[in-house]
């Protein structure tokens, strides 16, 4: 698969940080520090898109690890060009999504064990975490009912433009659609949420605003 955008300029390496195509190029010859870069760059956008695809801190953070463990082993096919190998990211995220409701229950129990057993007391400070944290997936839970009911190409859209953060064009590039087939999937599902969804159900999460 090729990422084809426009090719970045490059400057003095004291004048900037690497590119994302210098890193995967660098990456692909085999430098683990540069893959290591791009997952400290790239991994909280990864992070926070299956988070708010699955509502699920834990399953977000399984699915960032596949997400990446898939980069590593495809990093010799994957002709990256341009700015930013995150399109190209988001995109496995999103066939690894279409597939996590077919992953068994035995497999997400086997995971679930595999995780390490929390403190049987823990510190105010752990304790204040865990509460935001099931607080943000209670909130995401109430966007993603509606969420859900859209039809999925609108879904894809939403995610990858008003939570991702992507440009059309780069959307345009993940889904190999029109960028104007991108644009009116985008107005209709912003649309259909609205009418489906509370106002204070979009609140909960500042990133997840629709407006």
């Amino acid at each position: 698969m090729n990422i084809s955008v426009d090719s970045p300029g490059f400057g003095s390496a004291h004048d900037r940080p690497r590119t994302d195509a210098a890193l995967w190029s660098a990456a692909a010859d085999g430098d683990a520090n540069a893959f290591g870069a791009l997952f400290e760059r790239h991994s909280d956008a990864v992070y926070n898109h299956c988070f708010r695809r699955t509502a699920d801190w834990g399953v977000a953070e399984d699915l960032t690890s596949l997400v990446f463990l898939q980069a590593w082993r495809r990093r010799r096919a994957v002709a990256m060009t341009g700015e930013s190998v995150l399109p190209w990211l988001l995109a496995v995220a999103n066939n690894l999504l279409r597939n996590a409701d077919r992953m068994s229950r035995r497999q997400r129990r086997l995971m679930a064990r595999l995780r390490p057993a929390a403190a049987p007391t823990a510190e105010p400070g752990i304790e204040e975490d865990l509460a935001a944290r099931l607080d943000d997936e209670r909130t995401m839970r109430r966007i993603r009912d509606g969420f859900e009911r859209l039809p999925a190409a609108e879904r894809e859209v939403l995610s990858l433009v008003a939570w991702a953060g992507l440009s059309y064009a780069d959307v345009a590039v993940v889904l190999e659609v029109p960028v104007g087939t991108v644009k009116s999937r985008l107005a209709r599902a912003r649309s259909r949420l609205r009418q489906m969804l509370p106002d204070d159900a979009l609140d909960g999460i500042q990133e997840n605003r629709l407006r």
